[in-house]
């Protein structure tokens, strides 16, 4: 099994164009955010008793799977990417509240326009996105993105 700076430093070497680091940089967090509204927009039929009640959604089932994901390769990432997480589930539900549109509706054209600009960037770049080669690269692109935010504050990940 490959160690967390194996995974970044394989995903960094697609990722040394300043543009297309800023694009990923955006795009990225984007679209795990934009995942996990889809996802949120699938209820379940339970209800935790905090806050007057929060709704359960598969997103949030998902999510304690993502976390383990991360727990096993890092664990200052994975706490980097919960309270990540808790900001997409918070943010979706303010989203969906706000009923401005349909939460599926945001997120599939915010989805669809950061995938193009990360297809765009890894052209400037002229290398394939990492995904390509294994689907793990689509976990490790948060992780990449909260290793840089960590290494800023100073925790070593």
């Amino acid at each position: 099994m490959k160690t967390m700076q194996q995974w970044l430093d394989e995903y960094g070497e697609s990722h040394k164009n300043a543009t297309n680091k800023l694009i990923h940089f955006i795009c990225v967090p984007t679209i795990f955010f934009t995942v996990v509204g889809l996802l949120h927009g699938i209820k379940l039929p339970f209800t935790l008793p905090i806050a007057g009640g929060i709704e359960l959604s598969v997103s949030m089932l998902l999510l304690v799977l993502v976390f383990v994901y991360y727990v096993v390769l890092s664990v200052p990432i994975s706490v980097g990417m919960f309270f990540y997480s808790i900001t997409c589930v918070a943010l979706s539900e303010y989203i969906e509240r706000l009923n401005f549109m349909p939460l599926w509706l945001f997120c599939t054209i915010v989805f669809v326009l950061a995938w193009i600009l990360q297809f765009y960037g890894h052209n400037i770049e002229g290398k394939k996105p990492s995904f390509l080669k294994d689907l793990q690269f689509l976990m490790i692109g948060p992780a990449w993105i909260m290793s840089f935010i960590l290494a800023k504050i100073g925790i070593k990940y």
